[in-house]
């Protein structure tokens, strides 16, 4: 692998004008049935996408082409499925392999569309399951939608890590970041990991464990932030660096959705529809753990009092550290993913962690884009709620664990709490583009 990948990327170097396409095939390939397991598309995507942020292309561009790329693979797979039905098992490495067909399938019946979704972050599963879907005859018109969300955040999660890489290699950064930056991914991956080996062993104590060291995080970076100003800074200027027009609208729409007045709404109308519903223990852990987020986020900021970053001059938003549109969005979809995994075994209990961070954490980068936080703001309000949330759960079962919510609750909570952000997100849309603009 090691002497094909450096030929080929070397041969990508040398010739950019094909990387658009590379991109495109590799992302296909990844998300095709069979192709999807044989071939190692997660470290290809990384290698192009590092070759993509070194110039050769915009952030936009590639995450386009990765997505659509995922879209063709996962159309490709659905087709075999839909057209062959059983009989593709015939297929040589399917019957050498039946357990490939068979956790997919399995999957597929037990969570039906949420496994699409979930199983989009699971490496074998991801390239199978739409096959499965197309076998099991799911409606065509269901499967796009679900493929175009699922395609979306598995783009950002997939390409944004490597094209930022390569961003940042291009850039001259300042002295002391990529130390810095060592210390601080070091220490998320101490921790993401330590936190994924608890719950996958399902610790007695697990969820205190997290809790403990996501307070030992903040600690570290409330004490730690003015050793790490090069690391802010660096980050900083390679995201105003690479800062376009055509995106910020986007990323706008994207930061409202962290608002204050919206996460008060938000918080509020989940609670009050769990209270609603009869579903006392999650609506103790709900708004035990938002209003006990908001509360510790304007206590710290507060005490700390850290400058916001000169990009963005608000006199009204004066304290900087830690981010509340971090803290508060971390808080609301760490909760919903908590409540999702309930009833569930480990590793789908952690993939929809995984799934509720995607949106929390594009709300926390917008803030960095925008200029309205440094890196290390955005990392405590994660931390924070990381801490809150983990906090109020071991609370909450001290007693007995949560029971999975019914069906009938979640078409309840999930269409008011998105027509809700979107009213938000729409009305103050024209306000904030005035605002923001550069």
């Amino acid at each position: 692998m090691g002497p094909w990948l450096d030929s080929l990327t070397t041969w990508l170097s040398a010739n950019p004008q094909w990387l658009g396409l590379a991109i495109f095939l590799v992302a296909c390939v990844e998300c095709l049935a069979i192709a999807g397991i044989i071939v190692p598309g997660t470290v290809l995507l990384f290698a192009v996408a590092v070759l993509a942020g070194s110039g050769a292309l915009t952030l936009g561009e590639t995450l386009l082409l990765g997505f659509a790329g995922g879209l063709l693979g996962d159309a490709i797979s659905y087709t075999l499925g839909r057209r062959f039905h059983q009989n593709i098992r015939r297929l040589p490495l399917l019957r050498h392999h039946p357990e490939w067909i068979g956790s997919a399938e399995t999957y597929f019946q037990r969570y039906g569309i949420a496994s699409l979704l979930v199983g989009r972050f699971i490496g074998p599963l991801r390239p199978m399951l739409p096959m499965v879907a197309g076998m099991f005859d799911m409606p065509l018109p269901r499967f796009i939608a679900v493929s175009l969300i699922a395609g979306a955040g598995w783009a950002v999660a997939y390409l944004l890590p490597g094209w930022a890489t390569g961003a940042a290699m291009r850039l001259p950064l300042p002295e002391g970041f990529w130390p810095q930056a060592g210390v601080v991914v070091g220490g998320l991956a101490l921790l993401i990991g330590l936190s994924i080996n608890s719950s996958l062993r399902s610790m007695r104590r697990g969820t205190r464990l997290i809790a403990g060291m996501s307070l030992l995080a903040l600690t570290g970076l409330f004490f730690g932030w003015p050793y790490l100003t090069q690391f802010d800074q660096g980050l900083m200027t390679l995201i105003q660096e690479n800062r376009s027009r055509a995106i910020d609208g986007t990323v706008v729409l994207i930061t409202r959705l962290g608002d204050f007045r919206t996460q008060f709404f938000l918080g509020g109308l989940l609670t009050g529809l769990l209270l609603l519903a009869r579903q006392w223990r999650p609506a103790i852990l709900a708004g035990s753990t938002l209003i006990g987020t908001a509360l510790a986020n304007g206590s710290l900021k507060w005490l700390f009092a850290r400058a916001r970053p000169e990009v963005l001059t608000d006199p009204l938003t004066t304290y900087s550290m830690p981010s509340g549109h971090s803290s508060a969005s971390f808080a609301f979809f760490l909760v919903l993913a908590v409540l999702a995994g309930r009833g569930q075994p480990p590793r789908m209990r952690l993939t929809w962690i995984l799934l509720g961070c995607i949106p929390a954490l594009s709300i926390a980068l917008s803030r960095v884009y925008l200029g309205a936080h440094w890196p290390t703001d955005i990392l405590a309000g994660a931390m924070l709620a990381c801490c809150v949330c983990a906090t109020s759960l071991t609370l909450t079962q001290q007693r007995q664990p949560l029971t999975a919510l019914p069906l009938r609750v979640w078409w309840l909570i999930l269409p008011a709490c998105v027509a809700l952000l979107a009213f938000f997100a729409l009305h103050a849309l024209p306000h904030a583009l005035l605002r923001y603009q550069y």
